[in-house]
């Protein structure tokens, strides 16, 4: 059982969606499609949980990004390799 963050409904599902990200240097934003994502039957709220974006977040900041094509699937994203093995600049 989910709970949304929006609504506090019980009836939160998981979901497979589209999300667009800004790539960490500004140059363009990417479309991410199969986002492990949150769907609220009752209010209609779709929306990526935390760690997901955080998992993106760290992802595009450890990729050489220039030639990632967009649309890109979330698997492919993660599957892309690293030039760093963990985010450094993260507090």
């Amino acid at each position: 059982m989910m709970i949304c963050h929006w609504c506090g409904s019980e009836h939160a599902q998981p979901a497979r969606r589209t999300g667009y990200w800004e790539l960490p240097d500004g140059s363009r934003a990417i479309e991410i499609n199969e986002m492990p994502s949150v769907h609220c039957v009752d209010c209609g709220m779709e929306y990526q949980e935390d760690a997901v974006i955080e998992e993106v977040e760290d992802q595009l900041m450890l990729i050489d990004t220039k030639n990632l094509a967009s649309p890109v699937t979330f698997d492919e994203l993660m599957a892309v390799p690293r030039f760093l093995k963990k985010n450094y600049f993260k507090l």
